[in-house]
């Protein structure tokens, strides 16, 4: 019980006062320097406090109650009007004890069954939360290996490759550019950029100035591929990737990495 952090189990236990009196002071001792395990216990209260309001209530056989509410009757209203020998007592002391030993561990032991199925619920759920979000994620790739399907058999998508400019970094890509769609689709390779920059791709029109078209990976330079859309019915005359600072730039700054003219 010295060490840090303690188990699981003895939040439960010192919320429940199932643990013993040096292992209390321990527990304590270190609460009051350790705002973490403050924190554990907090919950670990929270979660007893819900079992008790989560338990069910069981109605009494008449048969309990009848032998209850004789009990009581038994009492005498007036204490200086009990027995002096502490004989007429022990019956329902000893009684009282019998029922303490049994029902106290069995209250326990029934408190951390529950807190035991509670964690594994929670874990469960944990755990479909995961497949959930893994699922929604091979939906999404899904959906995005569709329109890349879609934009690629389209019969009026251009396709325009890209090559090294002279004295810059060594790469190559391809754009799929469809002007009613209004989406590109970029794919290539290239050298990774210096510190603090990065590949930023531009559709030159026409008429117009440059439209940002997403970006390389700015430090791996490896290959990528990467889904963007643009204003519909924009006619462009080159694609074109220039190192720009890292997060991109409004307008292109840098020099031309890479150039594909759009014939």
């Amino acid at each position: 019980m010295n060490g840090h952090p303690f188990r699981e189990e003895d939040f439960e236990l010192y919320a429940l006062g199932a643990l013993d009196a040096d292992e209390k002071r321990a527990v304590e001792s270190h609460l009051s320097a350790c705002s973490a395990c403050v924190e554990m216990l907090a919950q670990a209260q929270g979660r007893v406090a819900r079992l008790a309001f989560a338990a069910p209530s069981v109605e009494p056989s008449p048969r309990v109650r009848e032998r209850l509410l004789a009990q009581i009757h038994a009492v005498p209203e007036n204490p200086a009007a009990a027995p002096a020998s502490g004989e007429a007592q022990r019956p329902a002391t000893h009684i009282s004890r019998w029922w303490s030993a049994v029902l106290v561990p069995a209250g326990v032991a029934l408190a951390l069954l529950a807190i035991v199925l509670w964690r594994e619920d929670a874990r469960l759920d944990r755990q479909l939360d995961a497949q959930r979000a893994a699922i929604a994620q091979m939906q999404k790739q899904l959906d995005e290996a569709r329109e890349i399907s879609t934009l690629i058999e389209a019969g009026d998508t251009m396709r325009v490759s890209l090559a090294s400019m002279p004295g810059m970094p060594q790469g190559a890509a391809r754009v799929f550019f469809n002007s009613q769609m209004g989406k590109l689709m970029c794919d290539g390779a290239i050298a990774p950029a210096p510190k603090n920059m990065t590949y930023q791709l531009w559709l030159v029109p026409k008429n117009g100035a440059p439209i940002s078209a997403g970006f390389f990976d700015a430090t791996a330079g490896k290959y990528g591929s990467w889904m963007a859309a643009v204003p519909k019915g924009v006619v462009p005359i080159v694609f074109a990737v220039t190192i720009e600072p890292a997060g991109g730039m409004p307008h292109p700054t840098g020099p031309k990495v890479l150039v594909g003219p759009v014939s």
